[in-house]
């Protein structure tokens, strides 16, 4: 009997599933909707970051690196079964802080088992992708 050979979007799901649970046990990443939203809506996003670090530059006095609490979203995933005015809610928080946001294509059942988890996760951010390269394939994966 010969091989069955795999879609490429399952393969891509696969790729993206792997990643992401590289992404979980080295890096740094929230999960759920109001944590999503409490860091894109408190500032916390890159272009904020860059005025942050050149306002900073142009003080005289130094501000310790402990001291700051300063976290970037680099990446939001979204269920494929998320609600649409919850999504839309988040993809409109996302530009406003200029973060990358990726549908994931599972449900929200798929996404808690690729992260490692053994419940529900409907929206995961992630700050730090660790030693997995999650973000160049996210992207590739939204274009």
């Amino acid at each position: 009997m010969a091989p069955i050979k795999k879609s490429k979007s399952l393969k891509s799901n696969e790729s993206l599933n792997a990643k992401l649970a590289l992404a979980v046990k080295s890096g740094k990443y929230f999960l759920g909707y109001k944590s999503a939203l409490k860091q894109m809506r408190s500032g916390k996003g890159e272009h904020r970051l860059l005025d942050y670090l050149r306002g900073l530059e142009r003080e005289a006095e130094k501000v310790p690196v402990a001291n700051t609490y300063l976290v970037v979203a680099k990446l939001i995933l979204i269920a494929g079964n998320c609600p649409p005015l919850r999504k839309s809610e988040i993809e409109y928080y996302a530009m406003l802080s200029k973060t990358h946001v990726h549908h994931f294509n599972g449900t929200n059942v798929a996404l808690g088992t690729a992260a490692g988890k053994l419940f529900r996760v409907g929206v995961m951010t992630v700050t730090d992708q660790g030693d997995s390269d999650l973000l160049t394939v996210a992207e590739a994966g939204s274009q």
